[in-house]
């Protein structure tokens, strides 16, 4: 549970005015919809300024991606790990596993459960596609370094993209699947297996 706001004056620890800001985010959005929520009136319930809500933020769609773009350097640094010598393709899978194995009942990102009731917002949907492209992304380069092509040729991009859709869906499943979900690798690595395989074929 977040913090309650400190005294006014005394300063807040960065960490928590982004944590009041998300969870005032999220309150809002289920009483007057995304759409008819404002960054003004997020940092009014978090009891904070507006130009906090930017140190942490570009935007009011960031706040649902907290923990994916928290995701996203876990995975970086998975893949920066792996060993020299390891198989393309198993890296890239045990990498993803290993970042689907910090998502667990206590760490479910707020838009897969509450999508439906956010509405058909654009700038969810492009930010959303901004945080699937930087995945990709990661997962491209270090396909096409691992095999030595360019990360921009069509194989490295294709491994990427599949994955990353991969992932997506078993995100969703995961999701789906309520308080009894367990963690979110055993179905990461289900939805990848098949794709790791035929590309290894």
């Amino acid at each position: 549970m977040a913090e309650q706001p400190v005294r006014a004056g005394r300063g807040r620890p960065r960490a928590s005015s982004r944590e009041l800001l998300e969870d005032a985010a999220f309150e809002l959005f289920l009483e007057n919809t995304y759409a008819k929520t404002t960054i003004d009136q997020i940092a009014q319930r978090a009891g904070v300024g507006r130009s906090t809500f930017f140190n942490y933020f570009q935007g009011k769609s960031d706040v649902f991606w907290v923990d994916v773009d928290g995701a996203a350097g876990e995975l970086s640094d998975a893949l920066g790990a792996a060993a020299q010598d390891a198989q393309p393709l198993q890296a890239l899978g045990d990498a993803l596993a290993s970042v689907a194995r910090g998502f667990g009942p206590s760490r479910v990102p707020w838009i897969l459960t509450q999508y439906p009731l956010i509405g058909p917002a654009l700038e969810v949907q492009a930010s959303a596609l901004a945080r699937f492209t930087q995945w990709a992304g990661i997962l491209g380069t270090f396909a096409g370094v691992r095999l030595g092509l360019d990360p921009a040729s069509m194989l490295p991009r294709s491994i990427a993209y599949a994955l990353t859709g991969a992932v997506v869906a078993a995100a969703q499943e995961w999701a789906a699947a309520g308080p009894g979900r367990g963690t979110l690798d055993p179905y990461v690595e289900a939805a990848i297996a098949p794709l790791l395989a035929g590309y290894a074929g």
